[in-house]
């Protein structure tokens, strides 16, 4: 695989990079863990983080549908290519110059039954990609437990980039009725920008399992005037172009659908944008409105990928409420 990030490369390039991708908590988490000396995974960070090659856990025989779910996955995009910064040794020792693939679940995952050896990815000439860890950090919120970033070697952007993701191992739904054994995706390529990838009604009373970095956290919606909130996901973290975290600006950008209880539709913008501050792929948008959510749609030209990649215009249906 070509490098394309050198030793000669400035260490403020990695710490950009590190920021805007999704190798763990916020940069304010990374360096404080490093103030402290840490060259491992922390208490925090093991539980969401594993490096097991082989698949540990036993076959409980769960079906991949029921319930009215399907255990699928929706996602995987080819985020970096040898390119992981330095300061991702803090999530898994080796990771720096290595490939991030973050790949999105249909539900959310049960941690506990997550190993690297869970994951399989095919380059373009047949081959098998080398996997080296996985992670659930940085969405590690409540509802947030369903994109796992895959780090390892997984061919070359240029030459045999990777083109699909499979799940080979027993990996589980977080409510222990799903298994996700044989579920698979086609790998979105390294140039194109980010996209919108699910939306659904967030639970905002859904319990938070205390999992990753407290800096990990993102801000809640707002509790005045505010009736719901759909959680939107994108295919990989993304920031605006300075790095930044979207702010007003970026809330008016966002056009929700919503249906009133008559069947109209209309546009609404989010009264607040939430889920900001933890470096991941979720965004909180808080609505005024009891009516339904029906699609979410956000313009081109925005946000960008770790790779510098501007977003394309993208839009999702909600997922009706279960």
């Amino acid at each position: 695989m070509s490098i394309t990030r050198t030793a000669s490369v400035p260490n403020a390039v990695h710490t950009r990079a590190l920021s805007r991708w999704m190798v763990g908590a916020s940069l304010r988490c990374i360096l404080t863990i490093a103030a402290f000396g840490s060259l491992g995974a922390t208490p925090g960070m093991a539980d969401v983080t594993n490096s097991e090659l082989a698949d540990t856990t036993a076959d409980a025989a769960l079906p991949r549908t029921g319930g009215g779910q399907s255990a699928e996955l929706l996602s995987a995009f080819f985020g970096l290519d040898n390119a992981l910064p330095f300061l991702s040794r803090l999530i898994c020792r080796g990771a720096p110059g290595k490939d991030g693939m973050p790949v999105i679940f249909s539900t959310e995952i049960d941690h506990a039954t997550m190993q690297a050896g869970d994951f399989k990815v095919t380059t373009a000439s047949g081959a098998a990609g080398k996997m080296h860890c996985v992670t659930l950090l940085p969405a590690t919120d409540a509802g947030e437990l369903r994109t796992v970033l895959l780090v390892g070697e997984f061919g070359s952007a240029e030459s045999d980039p990777p083109v699909k993701v499979e799940v080979v191992g027993h990996l589980h739904s977080i409510d222990a009725t799903l298994d996700f054994r044989g579920a698979s995706v086609d790998v979105t390529p390294l140039a194109p920008g980010p996209t919108l990838v699910m939306a659904e009604v967030a639970d905002l009373a859904a319990q938070d399992l205390g999992l990753g970095q407290s800096r990990t956290d993102g801000d809640d919606c707002p509790t005045d005037g505010i009736q719901q909130a759909v959680r939107v996901v994108w295919a990989g973290g993304v920031t605006l172009e300075n790095g930044g975290e979207p702010g007003d600006t970026e809330r008016d950008l966002y056009r929700v659908t919503v249906r009133a209880a008559d069947g109209t539709e209309r546009e609404v913008t989010p009264a607040a944008l939430a889920d900001l501050g933890d470096g991941d792929n979720n965004h909180l948008l808080c609505l005024d409105t009891a009516d339904t959510p029906v699609s979410v749609a956000f313009p081109e030209g925005v946000f960008t990928d770790p790779n510098d990649d501007l977003n394309p215009a993208t839009s999702i249906a909600v997922r009706p409420v279960q």
